[in-house]
């Protein structure tokens, strides 16, 4: 028998399970980073129609989650419209099987959709786990942007999507 693979879908931010996963996420986040350090979407944030949330589900479990916020055009932007990627989780003990990689995947196919040809984020520079999954995923680095401040705790990314 085949193991049953990872389903990557659409849900709500404020299933159960996902609410435990955010919380895992905003816990470790508060032992990295002062609360002002934080760039966190809430969960009302996260139910914008703007914004897209998936979820990574095995064996009918949920085990990870993300989401992407498009951001219109304008002058803020360089008059182009982006998506930035938000709240990514993989519940610890799933590390390691490419769920991060099959979400962002599903996250990103979403912005051509919407006219968007670049995704965009911020992670904490002690997420080293993180960087490097942005950095295989092949995003690369930039400048602060949307209003974050540079501040050496965090660091930008960006990539070029196929339109």
């Amino acid at each position: 028998m085949s193991p049953v693979p990872i389903v990557i879908r659409p849900e709500r931010p404020d299933h159960p399970e996902v609410r435990r996963l955010l919380r895992e996420l905003d816990d470790y986040l508060a032992a990295l980073y002062a609360p002002e350090a934080n760039h966190i979407l809430d969960e009302q944030a996260l139910l914008s129609p703007a914004v897209s949330f998936f979820v990574a589900e095995d064996h009918g479990r949920i085990v990870g989650c993300g989401a992407v916020r498009r951001v219109p055009a304008h002058a803020e932007t360089g008059l182009r419209a982006y998506g930035e990627i938000k709240r990514m989780m993989v519940d610890s003990a799933q590390r390691g099987r490419g769920i991060g990689v099959q979400l962002l995947g599903a996250l990103e196919s979403v912005l051509p959709v919407h006219g968007i040809d670049r995704a965009l984020l911020e992670t904490g520079a002690a997420q080293a786990a993180a960087v490097r999954l942005y950095e295989r995923s092949g995003y690369r680095r930039r400048a602060a942007f949307g209003g974050y401040p540079d501040n050496g705790l965090s660091l930008f990314f960006e990539k070029a999507l196929a339109a």
